[in-house]
């Protein structure tokens, strides 16, 4: 299980931003922090609610030099749509194949609606050497990040 101290695995996918292009994750590190939030879906409450806060408190996290990704197994094109509609100033991450949710130890299974492998609801804050420096993996699905806690670990190593 990936712990505080640990190194980031370093992933590449799809990055939803303006435009979807490639995305590795040792090329946004350097300048600042980097704030990772995995989410299960796109379009769900909880996820909606959780990335909107991101999106509102993101403020602090630019004048810190951080930069905020939201990463989950939804297709490019649904998270474009998520990204657009709820007009998030960050980027998505498509883990459309589970490699980083599998790298990070972070998959979740919905047996309940048949889905095998969806990220659970989890944030890390890595530094700018790649080390992670903040972790936190949700309950259940509703729970969201504690926001408070999030911030102080991005001002503790920006």
């Amino acid at each position: 299980m990936l712990t505080v101290g640990d190194d980031a695995p370093d992933v590449t996918a799809p990055l939803v931003g303006e435009e979807t292009e490639p995305f590795r994750l040792s090329n946004r590190r350097g300048t600042g922090p980097v704030v990772l939030a995995f989410f299960p879906a796109a379009f769900s409450s909880t996820c909606t609610e959780e990335l909107c806060t991101f999106r509102d408190e993101l403020g602090q996290f630019t004048e810190l030099d951080a930069r905020v990704f939201g990463i989950s197994t939804d297709l490019p094109y649904a998270l474009s749509q998520f990204r657009d509609k709820h007009d998030l100033g960050f980027d998505l991450v498509s883990d459309n194949d589970g490699a980083i949710i599998d790298a990070y130890d972070v998959v979740d299974e919905w047996d309940h609606i048949s889905l095998s492998e969806v990220a659970q609801r989890a944030v890390f804050v890595i530094d700018t050497e790649g080390i992670v420096r903040y972790a936190w993996r949700a309950d259940n699905p509703g729970q969201e990040p504690d926001y408070d806690a999030v911030a102080d670990a991005v001002e503790s190593v920006a």
